[in-house]
């Protein structure tokens, strides 16, 4: 039956339990802009969850968010009213039982209903009868549930299959073949390594490998980023050997290699414009042996604390973080670089395995609203760069709106520039560039985050 809305409020259970942790983790991130990440850590940090309990809490967050576009599908053969207007309880906790049913196998199918229904009698009581009800359907009908057909309808089948938002199915299906959207579609649903960057000023990356493998963590060198180590265990990052050494930073292999990208020079003059919250600003420094200036500019002052934070830890001089609004028109005004690079501030669609909440949150308005002031950052970037001088343009998105299409606009508008082969520079990651030159890591492909990049060289002043 349908449970009509209520005026009292269900009630917010404590989080004494992985899954009551859970439910209120995804009620918190449920219509906010909150991160899954920062809750997770915030929850843990309290330390009521111990042993097996933290990481099934993870996994029950993190697992809805990541398959809720299939989970939802399913619920829609299984209950009888759209779910659109079941109450949001209702629906959350109807998302966390059918999660464990059908994608965890250590936790047994009896154990996973009760715990749902018990856990929906301290919130919602009344919903325990429907709760119950269609997770014991589930059980009987699993078999016979269907999946839209692919042939007649590929972006309802990828949407359903790989958990994907119907317009993002659309979207990755007119850049790739069917074949291949399905790759990047189930890479995307996929729990992505950690994987960090080795501060080469202080330790080798075989050194510090070695002694990830004296505390017995297993970890491996990058396949393209030089300075990269993945780890292929859960842990804490605080706790790893070296930390508080700063002998290393977390940052994904791609965005590792926006830096070597740029090709920073020792003793230059370089600006990062959108540099929180420090990897790649970290990293130039690194690669000038921290020897140069490198201004790192963001709009939140909080934001630069935490760039700061992590220049003093790796113990990096070079950096001088500001707090700077990028599109006034008295930008670092009278200031000059030898090269800039812009991580433009994007949708983030490159990145939704490590933020699955997101692709929940965004919308084709959303990324044409990116795209504009992406416009407006790269001509702001030009407007500061010197003659002969390097801009890297980079994003985390899959989107060509805000890649390709940015670059394009950008070079009919500024004949002074030129886009640069990445390939010539770095002829060991041919696989990573397009025929036009542009960097374009994908998770399907590379094993990385979705990222792009395009290597631009003013070649002569600008235009009167």
């Amino acid at each position: 039956m349908l449970l009509p809305m209520s005026k009292q409020q269900p009630a917010t259970p404590a989080t004494g339990s992985p899954r009551q942790a859970a439910y209120t983790t995804l009620q918190r991130l449920s219509g906010s802009d909150l991160h899954a990440d920062d809750l997770i850590d915030q929850e843990l940090s309290r330390n009521q969850l111990q042993g097996p309990d933290r990481g099934l809490f993870a996994e029950l967050v993190f697992g809805v968010l990541r398959r809720q576009g299939t989970l939802d599908h399913y619920l829609k053969q299984l209950v009888q009213q759209p779910l659109e207007r079941l109450e949001l309880p209702v629906l959350l906790l109807l998302r966390l039982g059918l999660y464990q049913l059908r994608y965890l196998d250590r936790v047994p199918s009896h154990a996973a209903v009760h715990a749902t229904v018990e856990l929906t009698n301290e919130i919602l009581p009344r919903a325990k009868g429907l709760i119950n009800g269609v997770l014991r359907s589930y059980l009987r009908r699993q078999e016979s549930l269907t999946l839209p057909d692919p042939a007649r309808q590929p972006a309802a089948w990828l949407a359903a299959a790989y958990s994907l938002p119907g317009w993002l199915a659309e979207q990755w299906l007119q850049q790739f073949s069917q074949n291949e959207a399905a790759g990047l579609a189930a890479a995307s649903t996929e729990i992505p390594p950690l994987t960090l960057r080795v501060n080469t000023l202080r330790i080798s990356r075989s050194a510090l490998l070695e002694r990830f493998h004296a505390a017995e963590l297993a970890a491996e060198p990058c396949r393209f980023a030089p300075e990269g180590i993945q780890l292929l265990q859960r842990c804490q990052i605080t706790g790893l050997p070296g930390f508080d050494e700063g002998l290393f930073m977390v940052q994904d292999e791609a965005s590792q290699l926006v830096a070597h990208l740029l090709a920073p020079q020792t003793g230059e003059q370089i600006l990062d414009m959108c540099a929180a919250p420090g990897g790649k600003a970290t990293h130039l420094a690194q690669l000038m042996n921290d020897r140069g200036c490198i201004t790192a500019t963001d709009l939140n002052a909080r934001r630069i604390r935490r760039i700061c934070e992590s220049a003093q830890r790796l113990g990096l001089t070079s950096i001088q973080a500001v707090a700077a609004d990028a599109l006034t028109s008295d930008y670092l005004e009278g200031l000059q670089f030898d090269r800039i690079l812009l991580d433009a501030p994007c949708s983030g669609l490159g990145v939704i395995r490590r933020n699955p909440e997101a692709k929940w949150r965004l919308t084709p308005a959303e990324i044409s609203r990116c795209a504009a002031r992406q416009h407006l950052l790269i001509d702001a970037a030009a407007a500061r760069l010197k003659p002969a001088g390097v801009l890297v343009y980079a994003t985390c998105s899959t989107a060509m709106e805000e890649d390709e299409t940015v670059i394009k606009d950008f070079l009919s508008r500024h004949p002074e520039f030129v886009v640069e082969n990445g390939a010539q520079f770095f002829p060991a990651w041919t696989d990573l560039f397009d025929c036009s030159g542009y960097l374009r890591a994908w998770p399907h492909r590379h094993g990385t985050d979705g990222f792009f990049a395009a290597r631009l060289r003013r070649v002569m002043q600008s235009p009167s």
